[in-house]
């Protein structure tokens, strides 16, 4: 099993943290209209102050390789709010989802409760996440103009 690194993201990063960006947006089937310019100035604008911190993973055995994944996420000080979480499609069901969240948890926020949110229809991050230890909190709904 490969081992990862990571490295806190600057906002030089925020095209390819606006690319993988994207790719989750379709992964998950989102609604962001958002094109690639916008997508990349909001990153920037969120990794320039302080309100995310985003954290780029790679395989230790390549650390140039593509990026294996990224969490974007908010510390408020007891709690830590995943933004973003995503793992690269090449790089899906081999484990780094998983050490992605034990680098998280133990090494950049150790000992901090950990929220996120799934978009109801992406079943397979839902039992993901399920089988990490996370338990259902709350269900957002929406109503779409007719």
């Amino acid at each position: 099993m490969e081992a990862l690194t990571f490295r806190f993201a600057s906002v030089q990063d925020a095209p390819e943290l606006a690319r993988l960006n994207r790719q989750l947006i379709d992964d998950e089937g989102h609604t962001n209209p958002m094109t690639q310019t916008e997508l990349t100035m909001r990153m920037r604008r969120w990794i320039a102050g302080d309100e995310y911190t985003a954290v780029l993973f790679r395989g230790h055995e390549d650390p140039r390789s593509n990026t294996a994944g990224y969490i974007l996420y908010h510390d408020e000080g007891k709690h830590v709010y995943i933004r973003h979480f995503f793992v690269a499609r090449e790089n899906r069901r081999a484990g780094i989802g998983r050490r992605m969240l034990t680098l998280l948890s133990d090494r950049i926020a150790p000992r901090k409760r950990i929220t996120l949110e799934v978009l109801f229809a992406n079943e397979r991050a839902r039992k993901f996440y399920l089988a990490m230890g996370f338990a259902e909190y709350a269900i957002v709904m929406e109503r779409l103009p007719d």
